[in-house]
C-alpha cells in the first residue's frame, strides 16, 4: 500500500500534468521507483564520480587539428574568392533548407491531379499542347525543385570554409561514442563515401590514428578529391601527407569481398537524387561494412527521415552478403530496433544532437559554434551486444532539486521524465541506489545515455509493493 507521502507526491504531480497543454501532458511521465530505476545490476560507476558515469558521451568543445586549420587558411589566402563570407552564408542556408527530392511517382501523381483540375476549370478548346504547358507551369510553382550541387574548385573552397569544421565536429562525436563504449575496438581500415574535404579522415585519425592503416576516400567530384589531398599535404600539392595511408577514388570498390572496419557516409546521402539511388548506395555500404556503418546528415526533419529509411533498409536485411551474413543492429542513438517514436508522434520531430566546436578562425567565424546533426550507427552482430540504456534526446532542463529529461527508451517509446532530489536522491532509497539516478541525471547532457532500466527487469522495493 502506498504511503501518505507517495500519494501526496502523485496528486501534486497529477495537478501539474493537468496544467500542461494537451499532448505535452499525455507525453509526461515521472521517473519514480516502479516506473524506471537506476541500473545497479553491476557496479557501473566503479570508483568513478557521477559526473563520469559510463552513459556520458558528450564531448567538450572540439578543436580541429592545427595542421588542418593552417592548411585551410592557406588555401583560401592563395585563392581570393570574391565575397567569400556572403557565399559561405548562402551555401550554408541552402544546405540547411534543403528538402528531399520529389520521387518520380509522386511527381506523376501531382501532375495527374493538376491536369484534372485545369481541365475542370478551363473551356473545352484547350489544346493538348497548352494543357501540357499549364501543368508544367503549375508543377514548377508548387513543387520543390531539388538540384544536385556540382562542386568545381571554387565551390569546393566555399564548402570547405562553410562545412569543414562543423562536419569534423559531428563525425568526431560519432566516433567518440564508439570509442567510449568499446575502447578495445581498434579499426585498421575505414571508407568514407562522399568524402568531400576529408573531414572524416581527419576525425578518424584523431580518434584511432594508432591503429588505422588505410583510409579510402570516395567522391564523384575530382575538385573535392584534389582539395582534400591538398589539405592533407598542408595546403600544397607536393608536401608530405599529415595522415599516411589515404587513398582517393571516384567510385566505390567493385569487389564484394572488399570490406572495411568502419564505413562512413557524412552528409552525402542527401546528395543522391532519389530513394532508389539512396537504397542502392546504403546496401552497397552495408555489404562493405565489417563492424560499423556510420551515417550522418543535417539535424533537420529531412535529414532524420533519410537516415531512418537507411536504418530500416539495413534492419530488414533483405539482401544478405555472401561474405558477411551477420545481421545488423542499431548501436546508436536508438536503444532499440523498433520504429522511431519521433516519426510516429502526432507532430513528428527530427531526432538530432549537438556538438560544440571551435570553428576555423576566419574573420567572420571566431566564436564557438554548435553543430546540429542526425546520426545512425549500425553494427554487425546481435542487439544483445549493445547497451540498452535510454538516450537523452533533448537538452536537459535543470531546476532546483529536479531535472527534466526527454528519453528514447528501449521499449520504443518517448518518455518525459522528471527526476527529483527528494524522490531519487534520498538515503531511504539506498536499496535501489536511486540516489545515483538523480546525480547521474544532473550531470548528463543531450545525447548521453541515462543508466536506468524498466521495472520488468528490476524488482520493486517494499515501499512500492501493492
Amino acid at each position: 500500500m502506498a504511503t501518505r507521502r507517495e500519494l501526496r507526491f502523485v496528486l501534486t504531480l497529477g495537478r501539474w500534468c493537468r496544467s500542461l497543454p494537451g499532448p505535452r501532458a499525455r507525453a509526461f511521465a515521472a521517473v519514480v521507483p516502479g516506473v524506471t530505476q537506476v541500473d545497479n545490476t553491476s557496479d557501473f560507476l566503479g570508483k568513478k564520480p557521477h559526473r563520469q558515469h559510463p552513459g556520458i558521451l558528450h564531448l567538450p568543445h572540439v578543436r580541429l587539428p592545427r595542421a588542418l586549420v593552417d592548411a585551410a587558411q592557406l588555401l583560401l589566402l592563395e585563392r581570393a574568392v570574391p565575397s567569400l563570407e556572403k557565399q559561405v552564408q548562402a551555401l550554408t542556408n541552402h544546405l540547411w533548407s534543403r528538402h528531399l527530392p520529389v520521387e518520380p511517382e509522386e511527381l506523376r501523381k501531382r501532375a495527374a491531379q493538376l491536369e484534372k483540375k485545369i481541365i475542370e476549370n478551363s473551356d473545352s478548346t484547350l489544346t493538348e499542347e497548352k494543357l501540357c504547358g499549364a501543368v508544367l507551369h503549375a508543377l514548377r510553382r508548387t513543387t520543390y525543385h531539388w538540384q544536385k550541387l556540382s562542386y568545381n574548385e571554387e565551390l569546393s573552397l566555399i564548402y570547405m570554409a562553410a562545412r569543414l569544421d562543423g562536419g569534423f565536429a559531428a563525425v568526431s562525436r560519432a566516433f567518440h561514442e564508439i570509442q567510449a563504449r568499446i575502447p578495445e575496438f581498434q579499426p585498421q581500415t575505414i571508407m568514407d563515401f562522399g568524402s568531400g574535404t576529408g573531414s572524416v579522415t581527419w576525425a578518424a585519425h584523431s580518434t584511432w590514428g594508432q591503429s588505422l592503416r588505410e583510409y579510402m576516400c570516395v567522391d564523384s567530384s575530382t575538385a573535392m578529391l584534389g582539395l582534400a589531398e591538398k589539405l592533407l599535404k598542408g595546403g600544397s600539392e607536393s608536401g608530405k601527407p599529415y595522415v599516411p595511408g589515404v587513398f582517393f577514388r571516384q567510385f566505390l570498390p567493385v569487389s564484394p569481398k572488399v570490406q572495411f572496419d568502419v564505413v562512413v557516409s557524412a552528409f552525402a546521402l542527401s546528395e543522391l537524387p532519389s530513394r532508389a539511388d539512396r537504397a542502392e548506395v546504403v546496401q552497397t555500404l552495408w555489404r562493405k561494412t565489417s563492424h560499423f556503418l556510420v551515417l550522418l546528415e543535417n539535424g533537420t526533419k529531412a535529414g532524420h527521415r533519410l537516415l531512418m529509411d537507411a536504418r530500416n533498409l539495413v534492419l530488414q536485411g533483405k539482401e544478405k552478403s555472401p561474405v558477411d551474413p551477420r545481421p545488423g543492429f542499431v548501436f546508436a542513438p536508438c536503444p532499440h530496433e523498433l520504429p522511431c517514436p519521433q516519426l510516429t508522434a502526432s507532430k513528428p520531430l527530427a531526432c538530432s544532437f549537438s556538438q560544440a566546436y571551435h570553428p576555423i578562425p576566419f574573420s567572420w567565424n571566431k566564436k564557438p559554434k554548435e553543430e546540429t546533426f542526425s546520426v545512425v550507427i549500425l553494427a554487425r552482430g546481435s542487439p544483445e551486444e549493445a547497451n540498452r540504456w535510454p538516450r537523452i534526446t533533448q537538452p536537459i532542463l535543470k531546476r532546483p532539486r529536479h531535472v527534466h529529461c526527454h528519453l528514447c527508451c528501449p521499449d520504443g517509446h518517448m518518455q518525459h521524465a522528471v527526476i527529483t532530489a527528494r524522490r531519487h536522491g534520498s538515503q531511504s532509497m539506498a536499496r535501489t541506489c536511486s540516489s545515483d539516478l538523480y546525480r547521474c541525471a544532473r550531470v548528463s547532457s543531450w545525447g548521453d545515455l541515462l543508466p536506468v532500466i524498466t521495472p520488468s527487469e528490476f524488482p520493486l522495493s517494499p515501499a512500492e509493493d501493492p
